[in-house]
């Protein structure tokens, strides 16, 4: 699907090539990387970046490594995990550095549902300050955080997603229905951290337990009324990582949205979620 907005390349420790996609108003007060869900390619984010510009916000919306922009492929033959896609995002960071139209004003990392773990993980780890952070339809895939029966089901799909994956080569999930063609290092480093509730994905040389512990950024924790695929007790188990986090939540319902408030449908008419960002930005970002 193309697209007609400006993008910026990047270029990670590895060599991996993609772009940024980069929305921007005409005198924006603060930036934000956005950080897209598994299966989801950046230009999916385009409608919500464009209402986000009206709060004021200069938007860079990251690409996930195999998907859309990126020089990458899952197969056999290549592969990553959480620590290439924590490097992406480092990578992501400087060049918004570098070449930001509003370098002095302050940065947020926003992601959505997996997304939001991989961008929280990023904003905690340092060596920067810590990066104010926004949640959306994410929460930690620890099974122990969702109610019966997805508890039950978890622990299985936990269990045999990796298996899957290590046989096919990668996670074919196009044809399963459940996000894209993902690396099996990813499945597994995602599966792990479902089965034990910790993040600690091989290669990683920063402890990130100790660094969400440490974490004193703002978070957003944005949940959907209607999104049983994140229960709030998912959301709250992510946010409890961070005990010293200055911690709102926002439940957003179907008003204004056409229909349910739901993992996905808030992206068709995300200016209830800009609004609510913008929001907070202006009042625990911007002061």
């Amino acid at each position: 699907m193309p697209h007609d907005q400006p993008t910026l390349g990047v270029t990670a420790p590895d060599q991996h090539r993609f772009e940024l996609i980069h929305v921007a108003p005409e005198a924006p007060t603060w930036r934000l990387l956005m950080v897209p869900a598994m299966g989801m390619s950046a230009r999916h984010y385009i409608d919500f970046a464009q209402a986000l510009s009206t709060q004021n916000a200069e938007v860079f919306i990251h690409e996930w490594r195999g998907l859309g922009s990126s020089m990458y492929r899952a197969s056999r033959q290549v592969d990553w995990g959480y620590r290439e896609l924590l490097l992406d995002l480092e990578a992501s960071s400087a060049v918004i550095q570098a070449q930001s139209s509003s370098k002095e004003a302050p940065l947020v990392v926003a992601g959505h549902s997996l997304g939001s773990q991989l961008g929280l993980l990023f904003a905690a780890m340092g060596p920067h300050a810590p990066i104010p952070a926004v949640c959306i339809a994410g929460g930690s895939p620890h099974y122990k955080a969702f109610p019966q029966p997805m508890r039950g089901g978890l622990r299985v799909l936990f269990e045999l997603m990796p298996r899957l994956a290590q046989w096919v080569g990668h996670y074919p999930g196009q044809r399963l229905g459940f996000a894209k063609r993902e690396s099996r290092s990813v499945m597994h480093d995602w599966a792990a951290s479902g089965r034990t509730g910790r993040y600690a994905p091989a290669g990683v040389g920063v402890d990130l337990e100790a660094a969400l512990n440490r974490y004193t950024a703002p978070i957003l924790g944005i949940r959907m009324e209607n999104d049983w695929f994140v229960p709030p007790g998912s959301l709250q188990c992510l946010l409890d990582k961070c005990p010293h986090a200055p911690t709102q939540t926002r439940m957003i319902d179907a008003t204004g949205l056409g229909g349910r408030a739901d993992h996905y449908r808030w992206m068709a008419r995300p200016e209830t979620t800009a609004q609510a960002i913008g929001e907070w930005a202006k009042n625990c970002i911007l002061g």
